[in-house]
């Protein structure tokens, strides 16, 4: 095990689904480093106390992850679980992503109280939702749908579907079987309906990108297929130079082959990666779509939004 001179602090919110990720990763941590001693902290971000807006009028998704960041940059704490969705496409100062773990189901679920899918929900259905993404991949499908914001941790917006708040909610699938809540499920929402956000249901632990001894410790449950995947979805983003507010999807998978040998006599994994694009307008009446394969993730996701923007993302976009 590499040295270490204190024990492993891991920084959490106070989310129920975020004290799930960050148990989730202490538990592979310890079962992979056995005498590891690790404890958490508590944080309350700037997102959790300011529920009453949408995300993009109060500084986008950054808002979960500014104390924690802070907090690893000043060692109070050595590591944060993030859900990857959630953090910028550029690591911040002196941070990097030390592993990205095995993703969970990346689609997205509707949720209503009376079981309607998509296609039942009744004419001029109230849906909430504060996500320009799935707002204009709902709105393509049905324009008649009367779209609501929606903020609050994963428990609440089920239980305001439930009290009947809104016909329906759409939210991450991952985060709802990470809670088991899946009995609220109405339906999961197909890739060809609603593709998800770049890296929508991978978990990334960020750390301090010169402390190697815990970025060796990272290495045991990073998760390579899963890194590659959503390394193309979050290159696609870059390149397009959007935000996480913006309304585009991508979803990659990646197949890992047995090593192959090198001229050099070394070997390594070979990966094959499949990626799906998508930018629209937020009124979800243009939609483009743009797909294709390469060995090679962050070439991948650039030329697919070189392509998308020779289509005419770019005014979409603005």
């Amino acid at each position: 095990m590499p040295t270490l001179t204190r024990t492993l602090t891991l920084g959490t919110r106070g989310s129920a689904l975020a004290r799930w990720q960050t148990e989730w990763a202490l538990t592979r941590l310890a079962a992979a480093w056995p005498g590891l001693e690790i404890q958490t902290k508590l944080f309350t971000t700037s997102g959790d106390r300011m529920l009453d807006k949408p995300l993009p009028e109060v500084g986008g998704k950054g808002l979960f992850t500014e104390e924690l960041e802070n907090a690893l940059r000043s060692g109070e704490i050595d590591l944060a679980v993030h859900s990857l969705k959630d953090l910028p496409i550029e690591d911040s100062p002196r941070l990097t992503i030390g592993a990205i773990c095995a993703r969970e189901d990346a689609r997205d679920v509707l949720i209503s109280r009376d079981g309607c899918t998509l296609g039942t929900l009744p004419p001029n259905a109230r849906v909430g939702t504060s996500s320009l993404r799935r707002a204009a991949q709902l709105l393509a499908v049905r324009p008649d749908l009367t779209l609501l914001p929606l903020r609050g941790n994963v428990d609440t917006r089920v239980r305001k579907a439930m009290q009947g708040d809104f016909d329906a909610i759409v939210l991450a699938a991952a985060g709802v079987i990470r809670l088991g809540l899946q009995a609220h499920v109405a339906e999961y929402l197909p890739f060809d309906v609603m593709l998800p956000a770049p890296g929508q249901g991978a978990l990334a632990v960020q750390c301090c990108a010169e402390n190697a001894a815990v970025l060796e410790l990272l290495q045991a449950i990073d998760d390579q297929p899963t890194r590659a995947a959503v390394t193309a979805e979050r290159a696609f983003l870059w390149a397009l130079g959007g935000g996480c507010s913006a309304p585009v999807a991508a979803y990659a998978q990646s197949r890992f082959s047995h090593p192959t040998p090198l001229r050099s006599g070394d070997s390594r994994p070979q990966s094959k990666i499949q990626l799906t694009g998508l930018v629209a307008s937020a009124d979800g009446r243009f939609v483009i779509h743009v797909s294709g394969s390469d060995d090679e993730a962050e070439a991948l996701g650039c030329d697919l939004a070189q392509e998308a923007l020779a289509l005419g993302a770019g005014e979409l976009l603005r």
